[in-house]
């Protein structure tokens, strides 16, 4: 397989909506999977847990937890981007486990990005109601969901972004680059 520019293949990643009806080879599942192992995590904590969907009937019930999107049952894999954690809180201020969980699905992301596979990252979701559907424990939380699968729509390359000069300041906040 050829490998892809880092770069390329962060400007492909896209919010996938619209799914094929294709399964996704266990080879690329597991790179996927161990992307996230890999993905670094403060003081290597490395809180993060998933539980990775295939089952039809779990992917409708899903579904509806996340607010009926109908592309949640659609994706052929949802997985369910967990934390068990002690809320450990860095010295910024700032719990540890949704950054390092967010470092995880984005290298998630990218690696499905790179293997011609689109994702969607869903924090509209109930989470009581996933934790039910997938009998995750009281105590673990449930940080998002992410589905997976081949893309049923060309996406355009083209997205609105801000301008760096509105995003980036050099020196001070405010202070143009």
């Amino acid at each position: 397989m050829e490998k892809m520019d880092i770069f390329e293949v962060i400007k492909k990643r896209r919010s996938v909506r619209s799914y094929k009806t294709v399964e996704i080879e266990e080879d690329k599942l597991s790179q996927i999977l161990q992307a996230a192992q890999i993905a670094p995590s403060a003081s290597n904590r490395q809180e993060w847990r998933f539980v990775v969907v295939k089952d039809k009937i779990k992917r409708s019930a899903l579904c509806k937890a996340a607010r009926n999107q109908l592309f949640v049952r659609e994706a052929p894999v949802v997985i369910a981007c967990c934390a068990q954690t002690d809320n450990h809180v860095m010295t910024c201020g700032q719990l540890c486990y949704p950054i390092d969980l967010a470092i995880a699905i984005d290298h998630m992301t990218l690696a499905a990005a790179a293997l011609d596979l689109g994702t969607c990252w869903i924090g509209a979701f109930y989470e009581d109601e996933v934790k039910a559907i997938l009998e995750i424990p009281s105590q673990i939380r449930v940080v998002a969901l992410l589905t997976l699968g081949y893309s049923q729509d060309n996406i355009s390359l083209s997205k609105q972004r801000l301008p760096l000069k509105e995003i980036i300041f050099s020196q001070r906040w405010g202070k143009a680059i």
